[in-house]
């Protein structure tokens, strides 16, 4: 019973939706939250088959203060500052308070469980696809291969802002390196007209 009264309080991909669209307004911030969203789906699949669309909502609201806060002077401020405009707007979740504040250690929430491992490791790797994408002549995502992704990531100075330890973090959930980069990319490719790739 507790159970089920855990689930009727997660609020939906619609609600998250809502609010995302409500706070954030950059059209490469919000591509990037779909793409981290598609990646944690895909994850979801191997690692939490009936959590799919709750770890989706984890990486659509990961960085829902881009836009509110000042991260670029402050990162410990990034992450807290999306719990309180969620607990704003009616959300009480400490699961996801705790899975968006992971996915950015300096906010003080270093990533314990499989799921903030997975978000922590799910953001970078969507902006370091992406990056591998604009190199190929046609810019598409469904050019890309993973041992291209893997080539680019053992060459440190290509997109040398993702951070590879947080993509390698991916091993605490038991998958590897090379399992993230085929989920982004099957994800991420499913959504390329989305994300624009």
């Amino acid at each position: 019973m507790k159970e089920c009264l855990k689930e009727e309080v997660r609020m939906n991909r619609e609600q998250a939706h809502e609010i995302l669209m409500k706070y954030m307004k950059g059209e490469n911030y919000i591509t990037h939250s779909y793409a981290v969203e598609a990646i944690m789906r895909g994850l979801a699949k191997r690692l939490a088959p009936d959590d799919v669309e709750y770890w989706g909502i984890v990486g659509l609201l990961h960085d829902l203060d881009e836009e509110q806060c000042d991260w670029q002077h402050d990162m410990s401020v990034h992450g807290p500052t999306s719990v309180e405009i969620l607990k704003k707007e009616g959300i009480d979740d400490k699961i996801l308070f705790d899975a968006i504040c992971s996915h950015n250690p300096k906010s003080g929430m270093k990533a314990k469980t499989t799921l903030q491992y997975a978000v922590l490791a799910a953001d970078p790797m969507s902006g370091f696809v992406k990056a591998v994408a604009q190199i190929y002549p046609d810019k598409k995502i469904a050019s890309v291969k993973n041992k291209s992704v893997m080539k680019r990531f053992n060459e440190l100075r290509f997109a040398a802002g993702a951070n590879r330890d947080y993509m390698e973090a991916i091993e605490f959930t038991g998958l590897s390196l090379d399992d993230l980069i085929d989920v982004a990319l099957e994800e991420m490719g499913a959504i390329a007209d989305v994300l624009g790739l």
